[in-house]
């Protein structure tokens, strides 16, 4: 009888310990993700509206409208620094993951010209990949080789509504 007892006593500590073991695994999950922002992948079909200022006064702005729809992106951008000539345009492109890549067409000083973009873009933030000059031509250019270092913050669209409506 006693062989019998110890089987069951090592059989319930056995399973016991399994529970223990689950218990383990999702309290080690919870910890994992315990104090970091849960980063949700951007909604298709959606309007999203970011602003970014810059300056010795945070008086540099460029704010970016985008209309995702169907992995294209559409939208608008505008660069309004304080005393420099704007850049106000258009953005077609495309959408992968999180990642937009979009042609800017844009309008400074009375010349049309376009520059390549990327973005990644979350629920809550864009980043962009900044521009350089391209010696040999004079050009700004994404620079493929940088991170996605300007950030955008979420806003209201306030920078494309005209009268009480969104001007796109």
């Amino acid at each position: 009888m006693k062989p019998y007892v110890i089987i069951c006593a090592l059989a319930l500590a056995s399973c016991a310990g399994n529970g223990d073991k689950k218990s383990d695994t999702s309290a080690n999950a919870s910890a994992d993700t315990a104090g970091k922002p849960q980063i949700q992948a951007p909604a298709q079909d959606m309007d999203y509206c970011f602003l970014r200022t810059e300056g010795t006064s945070n008086q540099d702005t460029t704010a970016i409208h985008l209309l995702l729809k169907g992995g294209k992106v559409t939208g608008e951008m505008k660069w309004l620094p304080k005393e420099k000539d704007s850049r106000k345009g258009t953005l077609n492109g495309t959408i992968t993951g999180d990642e937009i890549k979009a042609v800017w067409s844009f309008m400074q000083e009375g010349v049309k010209d376009s520059i390549n973009v990327a973005f990644k873009l979350s629920a809550q933030e864009l980043a962009q990949k900044p521009l350089k000059v391209n010696t040999a031509d004079g050009r700004q250019v994404t620079d493929e080789a940088a991170g996605y270092t300007l950030l955008y913050k979420l806003d209201n669209c306030s920078q494309f509504k005209t009268a009480g409506k969104p001007a796109m």
